[in-house]
């Protein structure tokens, strides 16, 4: 069931909010809760009820385990930090077998020669996220920052649905207490209108604005043989753009319709796009994954306080873990080495004491997110190349024909006239609404406020109102064709 529905809009989202806060006002606490995470368990096994006993299983032995760890006087047999390794291994041997087990057997078969048949798996939906939100739990609980929670709020903390898919990777000391606070049982109308303003918003980006990139992006890398230099940053910068308003209004739909029933949830984005250097790029883009990384693997490899080679070492490593947590592929992992080499080379840069000016460091932060986006979205190296390649202007430069005669001296120099963005483009169209939506990208993310802000701002008054309802209205009419979120993928 995707957020982007009707069927969650209409039916799934309206019923369960009503039974629930029905539930609690009968003082029927528990039921309440069961409730809700049955309700849950059905949204999630909505795509295929065969992913249910996967979450099950995972949830209640990460329970059983976290319980054990936090408990202090029963490790004689069994020591505390023995019973972590287990928890932590069992979880990510579920994710590995699920994720990466074809992976690991191609690369045996192209190292070795062999033929190695496929498993092909279906990837369980939202195992990344609930497995690290789980090992985060089991981690905390060794360390003795964990209570004794009940099995039905442990429930809830992982199956809630609007963060069981796709995240944001929610922590155990943000999320227990808001189930269990009574304050919570009780309808609260602010809730209920900040949870609808900002889950319109949400579906707005995904429907209108990202569905719409995701054309040009999807021809670009997919269907198109070579780009022209135009064509090419139009591809890079179609998906640059879709990646983020695709897994943004994700995250703006979970915050509403967490709001709905009085959780509230932790931000994933900061204006990323805006960010002047790739750590602040982290700070601001996928909060919570950078929180995960920082917390429970940087940190343990010891951070920043072994010296700069080992920071330097503990930053690589932490990044190649974030690639190849996003997919089981060669170009995931190169992603995260770029990340992991542009922040050693800005560290090194700081520890230099020198700065660029804010408008060039932004410039030089932006275009390569740009360019590692290709690789995070080629499937294979070749379409990475191919994108690339056009980037660099390596098939060639087309500009609009009605040009040609102005700047025919150009002719001289290899640039053509004619159909410049023959690939990314409607037809009939000319590459010009591409260019319009690319520009109206650029003033979205770059001068506009962030959903968080207007959240932040919001009053229920007419204006917002009426804002509120025409974005729910084009989103809804939007509605035609469905599409999932990218990071289901992940």
């Amino acid at each position: 069931m995707l957020f982007n529905s009707y069927e969650f809009i209409f039916a799934f989202l309206p019923f369960t909010f009503f039974v629930y806060f029905y539930l609690n006002q009968k003082r029927l606490t528990e039921a309440a809760k069961a409730f809700l995470v049955f309700a849950s368990l059905f949204f999630y096994s909505w795509w295929n009820i065969a992913y249910l006993p996967i979450i099950l299983v995972s949830m209640l032995f990460n329970y059983v385990v976290g319980v054990s760890l936090s408990k202090k006087n029963e490790h004689s047999k069994v020591g505390k930090r023995n019973l972590l390794i287990f928890g932590i291994a069992a979880n990510v041997a579920l994710l590995g077998y699920f994720k990466y087990a074809d992976f690991f057997i191609e690369n045996v078969n192209y190292v070795a020669g062999s033929h190695l048949s496929l498993l092909h798996l279906a990837l369980p939906l939202g195992i990344s996220f609930f497995t690290f939100q789980q090992i985060a739990y089991l981690v905390d609980s060794s360390r003795g920052e964990t209570k004794e929670y009940d099995f039905l709020n442990y429930a809830n903390f992982v199956t809630f649905f609007p963060q069981l898919i796709a995240g944001p990777i929610v922590h155990h000391a943000e999320m227990m207490p808001q189930f269990a606070a009574k304050r919570n049982k009780v309808r609260h109308y602010s809730n209920i209108a900040k949870g609808l303003f900002i889950f319109s918003i949400g579906l707005f980006k995904k429907v209108v604005i990202a569905d719409t990139f995701a054309q040009w992006a999807n021809s670009g890398f997919d269907v198109a043989t070579s780009l022209n230099f135009f064509e090419a940053w139009a591809t890079s910068l179609s998906y640059t753009f879709q990646l983020y308003f695709d897994f943004s209004g994700y995250t703006d739909m979970a915050i509403g319709a967490a709001l709905l029933f009085n959780i509230k949830i932790p931000i994933n984005f900061n204006s990323p796009y805006k960010a002047v250097s790739i750590q602040d790029f982290w700070r601001r883009w996928h909060i919570t994954l950078s929180r995960f990384l920082r917390d429970y693997i940087y940190i343990p490899l010891g951070g920043n306080r072994r010296g700069k080679y080992r920071t330097y070492y503990n930053l690589m490593v932490t990044f190649l873990i974030g690639g190849i947590w996003h997919g089981a592929g060669w170009t995931f992992l190169f992603w995260g080495f770029l990340h992991g080499i542009a922040l050693v080379i800005q560290k090194a840069w700081d520890a230099l004491g020198f700065k660029l000016h804010t408008l060039l460091a932004w410039f030089i932060t932006f275009n390569f997110v740009n360019i590692a986006w290709v690789f995070f979205r080629a499937k294979e190296w070749n379409d990475a190349l191919k994108v690339l390649l056009g980037m660099a202007g390596a098939n060639g430069m087309t500009l609009p024909g009605f040009l040609r005669t102005k700047l025919s001296f150009l002719a001289e120099h290899h640039v053509s006239f004619g159909r410049w963005m023959m690939h990314v483009a409607y037809p009939g169209d000319g590459g010009k609404l591409t260019v319009l939506w690319l520009l109206a990208g650029f003033v979205l993310v770059f001068a506009c406020k962030n959903s968080t802000e207007l959240l932040e701002r919001f009053h229920f008054r007419k204006r917002e109102l009426l804002f509120m309802l025409i974005i729910f209205y084009i989103a809804i009419l939007s509605l035609t064709k469905q599409s999932d979120f990218l990071y289901f993928n992940f």
